[in-house]
């Protein structure tokens, strides 16, 4: 062999051995609260010798592997101070890190500046609840949907009003997740306060897009909320009492660093003071929550939380009419960890939503519920710095009882009760593929089965909806026939590929551009013709006569940080088009309808839009400007020529299209002791539908209707403050107190809830009448800390 070549040849060989036999070490570990030992999500770990970026998972671990040597690793998030440390690595290591706010302090830790704002995916954003509670709230009762209405591309139907929308949305298109277990309705009170006790929330997460593939089954947005783990090092109390609720929370260690254990309760109590009243005593409305969860650290590899909410609403009236309902919900979930760069997380959840009307003075009692037993596992796998992979299977049982009449001859009416299984696989890979590019692709493949026992209506040409040509409106159509299905038996079947795609482009360290398409099924539909869901709407599944609706949604969003960091300015774009959006026929009737396909018809539906979110991340002073540009407009064509669709055919604005809507909301700490807040809300008003004339019948006037929804209600806007006192730090003092008072619509703005028309009693005109809420309201209340 030629001599240079065999130079050549060893010295390759030699490299090749060197590369291969190169040491390798892990590092792993847990990110938590300082304080509340909490497990933090999403926190970033960047190792700057390597330009290595990684971030924890739900559970607050991370894991990274790296070649022997001298290392700085710089660990970030949220309004926490950053710290700085180095590692000399040449064994695998377990580092734990617990990160602090304000002026806690920490082992080893370099101060740089507390972080406010991250770059995510585009639409997607992460509240910390400490952000959430300086913000004015109504009655003072902090409230995490509301907060969110300060976000841009999310609105309600106004005060009062349950829920909220997304992107032009409906409220039914958002799924709201608690733990991972479903919430069917999140509100109290109807729609006035949400469920959620914000001293049991550790922090949400809410996708408007670049929605991973793990998460399905709604076409708007997802919400996802976490509660609190409980502290596994010392017992702590905390709680409030306000003009509209009280609230306790304990948590502790059952069994120290290794069992945790939280229970929190929130009650209203307002029907105690109608009790001092004579002719209110029979009156009474309140409602609760109960919060409860265990977190069991079997060892470093293994996880298991145990939690669970329990909530109801009660109204009664003169022992005349009563009301309840509320949410159940149970979930087991288990984290185990296979190795360093693989995990998995199995979870169980219950969740039902039960809904009780009973008018006593005719003796009439409803039943409704819906009920979700879910099964999910998925695997997380990480390849390499630049390349990770996750999937798994999910799959969701629902039992439907829309309605279980009892009557005074002890007689029982059945609404037929509706079954379903939804399964879905998906699989989502994260690839760091130019320097400074990471894609993020994956596919959700999601199948649904309408099932038996139900007894099917079945009509001419397959049809529950005619349209009448001589009066020009749709009627209901008249079975020909049933089609009983047994237990379990296939009633319909659908399937879909759901695809998604993110990507993002970083311009520099302060600078990306991204942009994502996503497309989401929805097979569940809320049968409601409000703008706001009600306590009385039901769910119902997809079925021969009822589709799923599909969603397609693209945006472009641009982020920028400025100011060494002060300021950070978040700029998306979306256009989004959804198929087979329910609409209803004139004059449907929903309660109570055993064949509610009679008053449906398939529409879509579209929406488009530009947001705006300017934030001050950093000092005394800190909040931001959101401003939203969009539309949202709906479409039912005729099924033949001969049909005029609903308004025309013609596309017109939906219930949720708000052109217009800016948030400014602020904090000051003007000392440490005092925080002042303020909000300044302004939305384009509610789409709706006014009478343009009327006519006689029998002496009786009827209300002549133009198109719907061409008219709007008067714009939304409110401007809140509130102050917060803090108790007067002292040296060995467990017991932390705060006062806040708030002004909710400061100048006493009357906001229409609605606009009636009815015919004056004296002069015989006709006239408007507008219902407002909420006017000026003062509100106090004082939170408490004792550990």
């Amino acid at each position: 062999m030629n001599t240079k070549k065999t130079t050549v040849l060893i010295i390759f060989l030699l490299f090749s051995i060197m590369s291969f036999s190169q040491d390798y070490y892990s590092i792993i570990g847990r990110i938590s609260d300082f304080k509340s030992q909490e497990a933090l999500r999403g926190v970033n770990l960047f190792i700057p010798e390597i330009n290595l970026k990684i971030s924890t998972d739900n559970y607050g671990f991370y894991s990274i592997k790296l070649p022997k040597g001298e290392y700085t690793l710089k660990i970030s998030s949220i309004g926490y101070y950053v710290i700085t440390k180095k590692i000399n690595l040449y064994k695998d290591t377990e580092l734990d890190f617990n990160l602090s706010k304000g002026e806690e302090a920490l082992f080893e830790i370099v101060v740089k500046n507390v972080i406010q704002n991250k770059t995510l995916s585009p639409g997607i954003t992460e509240l910390d609840i400490s952000t959430i509670k300086k913000i004015p709230a109504i009655l003072g009762e902090v409230d995490i949907l509301k907060s969110l209405l300060l976000l841009p591309g999310v609105t309600n139907a106004g005060e009062g009003s349950a829920g909220f929308n997304v992107r032009g949305g409906g409220a039914d298109q958002n799924l709201i997740l608690l733990d991972e277990s479903p919430v069917f309705n999140p509100s109290h009170a109807f729609g006035f306060f949400s469920v959620f006790n914000p001293d049991v929330i550790k922090d949400m997460k809410l996708y408007k897009s670049g929605i991973p593939p793990n998460f399905g089954g709604r076409i708007a947005s997802i919400l996802d909320i976490n509660q609190k783990s409980g502290n596994n090092k010392t017992v702590n109390f905390q709680g409030g009492l306000g003009l509209i609720t009280s609230r306790l929370l304990i948590e502790g260690p059952l069994v120290k660093n290794k069992i945790s254990f939280l229970i929190g309760g929130r009650s209203s109590y307002a029907h105690l003071f109608l009790k001092l009243f004579e002719e209110q005593k029979n009156n009474t409305i309140y409602f609760y929550d109960l919060n409860a969860k265990i977190n069991y650290k079997i060892n470093l590899s293994n996880n298991l939380f145990v939690s669970g909410y329990f909530g109801r609403d009660v109204f009664k009236l003169n022992n005349s009419f009563s009301n309840e309902y509320g949410n159940t919900i149970l979930n087991l979930k288990w984290n185990h960890l296979y190795s360093k760069k693989s995990n998995s997380n199995l979870s169980f959840s219950y969740s039902d939503y039960f809904y009780n009307l009973n008018l006593h003075f005719i003796s009439v009692n409803w039943d409704s519920n819906i009920t979700n037993y879910a099964f999910k596992y998925a695997f997380k796998n990480q390849f390499s710095s630049k390349f990770k992979l996750n999937y798994g299977i999910e799959s969701n049982y629902y039992l439907f009882n829309p309605g279980t009449l009892r009557y005074i001859e002890k007689t029982t009416d059945q609404l037929d009760r509706k079954y379903a299984l939804e399964n879905a696989v998906f699989i989502n890979a994260e690839n760091e593929i130019l320097k400074k590019a990471t894609f993020s692709y994956g596919l959700r493949l999601s199948s649904f089965n309408r099932l038996g026992p139900s007894e099917i209506n079945l009509y001419e040409n397959n049809s529950p909806v005619i349209y009448n040509k001589e009066s020009g409106v749709y009627e209901k159509a008249t079975p020909i026939e049933t089609q009983y299905y047994s237990n379990k038996k296939n009633i319909k079947s659908y399937n879909n590929f759901e695809p998604r795609l993110s990507i993002s482009f970083h311009i520099n360290d302060k600078t990306s551009l991204n942009t994502s398409y996503n497309r989401t099924a929805q097979y569940l539909q809320l049968i409601s013709n409000t703008s706001s869901p009600t306590p009385l709407d039901v769910w119902t599944p997809s079925d021969t006569y009822i589709k799923p609706q599909i969603a397609d949604q693209i945006s472009l969003g641009y982020s920028k940080n400025f100011k060494n960091n002060n300021y950070s300015l978040q700029v998306d774009t979306y256009y989004k088009k959804v198929k087979n959006r329910l609409d209803y026929i004139d004059g449907a009737d929903l309660i109570a309808n055993k064949a509610i396909e009679q008053v449906l018809l398939n529409g879509q539906m579209r929406s488009y839009g530009l947001e705006v979110l300017l934030k001050k991340n950093e000092g005394k002073f800190n909040g931001w400007i959101s401003y939203t540009l969009s539309k949202s407009e709906q479409q039912t064509v005729g099924r033949t020529t001969e049909e005029t669709g609903i308004n025309n055919g013609e596309w017109y604005n939906s219930a949720y299209d708000k052109p217009h809507n800016l948030a400014i909301t602020a904090s000051y700490d003007i000392s440490k002791r005092w925080t002042f807040g303020t909000n300044f809300v302004y939305q384009t008003g509610q789409a709706t539908t006014f009478p343009r004339g009327q006519y006689k019948y029998l002496d009786i006037p009827a209300p002549i209707y133009g198109l719907r929804n061409k008219d709007r209600l008067p714009n939304y806007h409110h401007l809140d403050f509130s102050a917060t006192l803090k108790s007067a730090k002292k040296k060995d003092r467990n017991w932390k107190g705060e006062w806040v008072f708030s002004i909710y619509n400061v100048y006493n703005r009357k906001n229409a809830a609605s606009i009636n028309f009815r015919q004056n009693n004296d002069t015989g005109n006709n006239e408007a009448v507008r219902t407002s809420i909420f006017g000026f309201v003062p509100a106090v209340t004082y939170n408490f800390k004792f550990q």
